[in-house]
């Protein structure tokens, strides 16, 4: 039989059949022949009769009743994940199980190359539902379906997003599937790069990036490690799915204006200050600024605007955050203060407590007359001149507490002087491993007392903390 052409459908039973037809597992042509075979027979294809479910097992779990995707019923995110051909293409199979988790439907897309290391029917499985190699594939080009899988997401994810893909979205091709969706689409994108150290340091491939992010494409990763080759090693490691899924949410939070502190605008401090002795010299000191950017990821990922004013540091950035990046005390306190206002606002840079009276504008020679004398003066107190502000001051103010000894008394001595509302206590002895390291353990003191939270993840501090600010800006007792 020749193939079909339907003229004059409305737009509502355009979309009631492309439902039907993919609960079914068909194409809109082969559904449209189904429901006519079966009004000829009378009986099966009916477009009255409920939808007839494939019984293909999908990993434990039932297929939904309703096309995850559909606007009108679903209350899940939605994302279309481009999965590129890489080695590092098998995370992504854990990453659709991750977005899930984060009450997140996943469609699918795979490359040629990606179709290399792993298969269409494992990808399918996992996300429940078709996926999509083909920008010529006869049943999901019927009715233009490269261009509805651009439209019908919230977000596009790629994960890897190889080098050549990369290449592809900076110019503009749309050769293939994936490209063509890329191209067409007015949705946020986040990418997740992955390859080997010499592809991600050349010239051409950081160009490309830097061209994608001028366009607004969002990055995540790429993370330093060991490579799939043998030997080699370096910057190019695909991010890790936890967080490729953290930065979605992320993203999508903010796009929909949902999560706790969805319209909240939150300003927080990270990382060291480095205070000039002369060109080449700085006091500084060993934060790391993990807390810090956990913490603006973590309010970014519940819905809010945040700006992250981070000393000097060597991890990314978070993803859907403005990060303001300075080297001094004094350029943080600027820096914050152009930030106001805010509903709160977060210390949790180590600030250096004192600079350099006079840096040097020439390196410092040593001498046999021994070391220079150093005159020191005093850093602005950026925590203490936002919690005292006459006007303007955030509803919220935290300080964070570093102490190698008498935490506590300390912690409330600091709440008291600074006049903040809350302060994050933590021991950073050097047997403790704090300062560059994963894991704290913190108090939260508070005028009403001290509560002692368990040794956790930075992550999870700073998403109990979030989850704290959110109660507090919507009035609930703490």
């Amino acid at each position: 039989m020749a193939s079909l052409t339907v003229r004059g459908l409305s737009e509502d039973l355009k979309h009631q059949l492309r439902l039907r037809a993919a609960g079914n597992g068909r194409s809109v042509e082969e559904e449209i022949r189904n429901i006519l075979k079966g009004a000829a027979a009378g009986g099966e294809g009916r477009a009255d009769l409920p939808l007839q479910r494939r019984s293909t097992p999908t990993a434990g779990r039932p297929l939904p009743d309703r096309d995850p995707l559909d606007r009108a019923s679903a209350t899940a995110a939605r994302v279309l994940l481009v999965i590129g051909g890489g080695i590092a293409a098998y995370k992504s199979l854990d990453l659709i199980r991750r977005l899930q988790d984060g009450n997140v439907t996943v469609r699918c897309i795979l490359t040629k190359a990606a179709q290399e290391f792993v298969t269409p029917l494992a990808a399918g499985a996992l996300a429940h539902g078709q996926v999509f190699t083909d920008l010529f594939d006869p049943k999901s080009e019927f009715d233009i379906g490269h261009i509805r899988l651009a439209r019908e997401t919230d977000l596009i994810v790629v994960a890897p997003a190889t080098a050549d893909l990369m290449a592809k979205m900076a110019g503009g091709h749309a050769d293939d599937l994936a490209s063509a969706v890329l191209l067409a689409t007015d949705k946020p994108i986040l990418i997740a790069p992955a390859m080997n150290p010499m592809m991600w340091s050349r010239r051409a491939t950081q160009r490309n990036l830097a061209r994608l992010i001028d366009d607004g494409v969002a990055l995540v990763g790429p993370n330093a490690g060991e490579m799939a080759e043998r030997g080699e090693a370096g910057i190019g490691r695909m991010a890790e799915p936890i967080e490729i899924a953290s930065a979605a949410v992320s993203l999508l939070n903010n796009t929909a204006g949902k999560g706790l502190l969805a319209g909240k605008r939150i300003v927080v401090t990270s990382g060291p200050t480095h205070e000039p002795i002369d060109p080449v010299r700085y006091i500084a000191n060993r934060s790391s600024g993990k807390q810090g950017h956990a913490i603006a990821a973590a309010a970014a990922a519940a819905g809010a605007n945040v700006v992250l004013v981070s000393g000097p540091v060597n991890i990314p950035d978070p993803i859907g955050v403005m990060t303001v990046k300075v080297e001094s005390a004094r350029q943080m306190l600027e820096a914050v203060e152009n930030a106001m206002p805010a509903d709160c606002a977060v210390f949790a840079a180590a600030v250096a407590d004192w600079r350099v009276a006079g840096a040097s504008d020439e390196k410092i020679k040593k001498t046999k007359s021994g070391a220079p004398a150093l005159s020191l003066v005093e850093n602005p107190d950026v925590l203490a001149t936002i919690a005292q502000r006459k006007s303007g001051r955030p509803q919220l103010v935290i300080g964070f507490a570093a102490e190698t000894e008498n935490l506590i008394p300390n912690a409330q001595d600091k709440l008291k002087r600074k006049a903040c509302d809350w302060v994050v206590a933590n021991d950073v002895s050097p047997e403790g491993g704090v300062m560059g390291g994963d894991i704290n353990k913190v108090h939260l003191v508070t005028a009403v007392g001290v509560e002692a939270w368990p040794p956790q993840s930075k992550d999870k501090v700073a998403r109990a903390l979030v989850a704290r600010i959110a109660a507090a800006l919507a009035g609930e007792a703490q």
